[in-house]
């Protein structure tokens, strides 16, 4: 369960996301003169320390983008060219912004989702335990006793508008560009949000 604090960010995630975005290589031909916020689901860090949140944008030319991030309170050693921007949170104090493909808490919970049949986790706000409504649905395809192998480190590269992520005998696919005609491989992570009811493809592992 994914705890939610009602607090100011300095700069928004909006802004973060659409100052960065734009310069991506795995963008292609996709018009990013204007970015809109579709949706967003999270995964949980086990150990409560990294937040992993996945957001669906919207472009110019209507293309649904995916750009998952990790929020960290301290470096990650070793990701300095992942590193998006520092956020000052009026409550959790300066966090530290990932591409979250190159974080190793983000891959484990993504491969652990797919892997296992997993799913994205509800949201409850901190001071009241309120439930926040949860429209953009993903899972996994496995099944609940399938192992996970354990990630350590991981390496990234871009192939057209997928990001490819290697770590240790996993390698996994995030498309950045949702494509709805996309064939689907045997371990995928599929989701559904307003205005896509049919399963979108959004990350596989080989």
């Amino acid at each position: 369960m994914a705890i939610i604090h009602r607090a100011q960010l300095n700069p928004s995630k909006n802004d973060l996301l659409r100052a960065w975005v734009p310069k991506q290589p795995w963008l292609g031909s996709v018009d990013c003169s204007t970015l809109e916020r579709v949706d967003a689901y999270r995964f949980d860090d086990p150990d409560g320390e990294v937040g992993i949140e996945t957001h669906l944008m919207r472009s110019a030319d209507g293309r649904i983008l995916q750009v998952p991030l990790t929020y960290r309170g301290a470096p990650l050693d070793g990701a300095e060219t992942a590193l998006i921007a520092t956020m000052d949170h009026s409550v959790l104090g300066e966090r530290w912004v990932y591409d979250a493909c190159c974080d190793p808490v983000y891959v484990s919970a993504v491969a652990t989702a797919i892997l296992t049949g997993g799913a994205g986790v509800e949201m409850v706000f901190a001071d009241t335990a309120d439930h926040i409504p949860v429209t953009a649905h993903v899972v996994g395809s496995g099944t609940a006793r399938a192992s996970v192998p354990a990630v350590e480190s991981v390496t990234c590269s871009t192939v057209g508008t997928d990001t490819i992520i290697r770590a240790g005998s996993l390698e996994l696919t995030v498309a950045r560009v949702i494509d709805a005609d996309r064939v689907s491989d045997p371990e995928t992570l599929t989701g559904t949000w307003p205005g896509q009811t049919t399963p979108a493809l959004l990350v596989t592992i080989a």
